[in-house]
């Protein structure tokens, strides 16, 4: 990427070549973070809260828990927000600092990602995850038998 946010395309042609299907991952990267760059409304912060934990933090600010919601569909987190328009009209705004507007703000999981839970606080929505890899995908000691 460069400094004024724009992104480079990078030619994963040569890796296309050796890593049989990986070419749709690098056309699935290559889109998904060009559209991340394009807005950040709401603001949010991603962290890593433990080894296997992570929490996604988004201002949600002037919304109200009814109109927000969290899915998961396909290992895509999706978190929307759509006011419902029953502010009263009768007022007239000075200032208006605190945003309205609908969004749509959308995260690929990794693979074995869990969505645990969200909750709000102080106009922080928190959408709790953790990574759960399965018995069969851990590493594991093989035994080796001596046969006589």
């Amino acid at each position: 990427m460069t400094m004024n946010g724009t992104m480079t395309r990078l030619d994963t042609t040569t890796l296309a070549k050796a890593l049989v299907g990986f070419d749709r991952m690098f056309d699935t990267f290559e889109t998904r973070f060009a559209n991340q760059l394009t807005t950040n409304y709401p603001p949010h912060n991603i962290i890593k809260t433990g080894e296997y934990t992570y929490t996604v933090e988004m201002a949600v600010a002037g919304f109200k828990r009814s109109e927000i919601s969290v899915e998961v569909e396909q290992e895509i987190l999706t978190v929307k927000g759509e006011k419902s328009g029953d502010s009263p009209s009768h007022h007239q705004f000075l200032h208006r600092g605190l945003s309205s507007r609908n969004f749509n703000r959308s995260w690929h999981l990794a693979e074995h990602m869990v969505v645990k839970g969200a909750e709000i606080q102080d106009g922080v929505l928190s959408v709790k995850l953790e990574y759960i890899l399965p018995e069969d995908k851990k590493s594991r000691v093989i035994d080796i038998v001596e046969v006589k």
